[in-house]
């Protein structure tokens, strides 16, 4: 292991590869400091300049925009009171009072601080787990990855905010998505006698249109019913150095238990950094002396989001390179980085492209100190980032976004493709219908269908899957998982009746 690690630090740490790395870090940080832009978006305006990249660099630079996007959430949560990305919202109930009264500086560098501490501790993780994970997948035949692909696809719809049926819809339309064009026996489906669908939908398209763009289309609605009532923002920022080696000094327990907390969330499928945002928020809040603090500025509060929302990195990693299973949205972007550079994610990429993963690793650490220095050596310039008014963003991304899903293939019907999935996605995210479930079965649903047809092949009988342990027992926590969902969501509405309404 040791080898090839050594061996991806070498091509990692040439200047092109780490000048990459450093430019990813500062786009993530000031996408991830735009409130409404988020990490996803970041991710997917990048995505397509990796296409004229070698894999290392190429996820080099994605890995570079993770990090960042993630650690950026903090200044406009600790300078407005807005989160830039759903994963800093509990920065927000500490950082923001904490800038009120006079300690911006103070708040947005303890939260740097986590968020590299945490970066660091998931690298850990990763560099633990994944090959063990790997190794003992190894013993995945095609029913057993058939089963864990469903087992993510039902997990990721029963976290879709109460609303099961319409998450596990949404999965269902990204699975069909994936059956346009020819199949493995090349028979020609869904192509309505159009020669543009015949080679089926490119999955770059698809997900900046149905993410980025119709949430694009979300931020002119607000931006229309909101109208602009801008804050009037201090952004003259100095850090406190001594202080937050001081704060952080007595959070040595707390940064280890939110990052593992988020580490181990970020490596379940569908989860990411808002989840383990709240849970780690809320342990920290149960396991203080003071959990009165809690919400009017204590450092405690900020540690625990930050640490938490950046060790998903490392966690997230583990499922998508060990399993081919994405843990959250970005990484399933990061994963269709991979595929299109003719590399798939499983079991045998430890195998086969040790040196990618290495590079994986390597990325990682360098990208969370580039973070830690780009965010105190210029956090007076991100924080008036943060300001730059929706009219503004909003035509620049649908820009990029364009020229994005042309640069792909050189053909203007992918740039329609975007602009029907972003009105689709726009009108599913008005019904409420969550859109992550769907961008997942758009990324998996080629290999679920590969995997299928390869267990049929084999053996015809479809109680193969429930006789061989392992794949009778995802399809058992599948099962499970729609069950808990639907507890969850009668209990939620037992109790909303049970309350008097004011």
């Amino acid at each position: 292991m040791s080898d090839f690690f050594l061996q991806a630090l070498t091509e990692v740490g040439s200047p092109a590869v780490m000048g990459l790395i450093i430019l990813g870090v500062l786009f993530g940080i000031v996408g991830g400091s735009i409130p409404g832009f988020t990490v996803t978006m970041a991710i997917l305006v990048v995505f397509p300049f990796t296409f004229a990249m070698d894999p290392i660099s190429g996820v080099s630079l994605m890995v570079g925009v993770f990090v960042g996007g993630y650690s950026g959430g903090i200044v406009s949560g600790v300078m407005l009171g807005i989160p830039g990305t759903p994963s800093s919202i509990t920065t927000v109930y500490d950082g923001y009072p904490m800038a009120q009264r006079g300690e911006p500086g103070r708040a947005l560098g303890i939260g740097v601080m986590a968020s590299f501490l945490g970066t660091l501790i998931s690298v850990a993780v990763l560099v633990f787990f994944g090959p063990l994970i790997a190794s003992f997948s190894m013993n995945f035949r095609p029913w057993e990855i058939t089963a864990l692909i469903v087992f993510a696809l039902t997990l990721v719809a029963g976290l879709s905010n109460g609303a099961l049926l319409k998450g596990l819809l949404a999965a269902a339309i990204g699975l069909l998505i994936t059956t346009v064009g020819y199949d493995r026996n090349s028979n020609l489906r869904f192509d309505f006698d159009l020669p543009a669908l015949s080679s089926g939908f490119e999955m770059l398209p698809v997900m900046i249109g149905v993410f980025a763009f119709s949430q694009l289309l979300g931020n002119i609605e607000k931006m229309r019913d909101e109208g602009t009532n801008g804050k009037s923002v201090d952004t003259n920022v100095t850090i406190p150095y001594r202080l937050i080696m001081k704060d952080m000094a007595g959070q040595k327990l707390n940064t280890l238990r939110s990052s593992l907390i988020g580490s181990l969330i970020g490596a379940l499928p569908g989860t990411g950094g808002t989840v383990a945002n709240f849970v780690s928020y809320d342990q920290a809040k149960k396991f203080s002396r003071h959990p009165e603090e809690f919400g009017k500025g204590t450092p405690s509060g900020i540690v625990a989001s930050e640490a938490s929302n950046s060790a998903v990195a490392g966690g997230a990693f583990v499922p998508t390179l060990a399993l081919g299973i994405p843990g959250d949205l970005p990484m399933a972007i990061m994963m269709g980085v991979l595929i299109l550079h003719g590399i798939t994610p499983g079991p045998m990429m430890f195998e086969q492209n040790p040196v990618l993963v290495g590079a994986i690793y390597a990325s990682l650490l360098i990208g969370a100190i580039a973070m830690v220095l780009c965010n105190l050596l210029l956090v007076r310039w991100f924080a008036k980032i943060s300001l730059i008014p929706q009219q503004i963003l909003v035509p620049v991304v649908l820009m990029l976004c364009a020229i994005g899903a042309y640069a792909l293939n050189n053909n203007v019907f992918d740039i329609w493709v975007l602009f029907i999935f972003g009105v689709i996605g726009y009108l599913l995210w008005k019904a409420g219908v969550p859109l992550t479930p769907l961008i997942l079965g758009v990324v998996l649903g080629n290999n679920l269908e590969r995997q299928l047809f390869r267990a049929l092949e084999l053996d015809p009988n479809w109680l193969t899957f429930l006789t061989r342990p392992l794949s009778a027992l995802f399809l058992a926590l599948a099962v499970a998982s729609v069950v808990f969902s639907l507890y969850q969501d009668r209990k939620v509405k037992r109790l909303q009746q049970a309350t008097p309404s004011p």
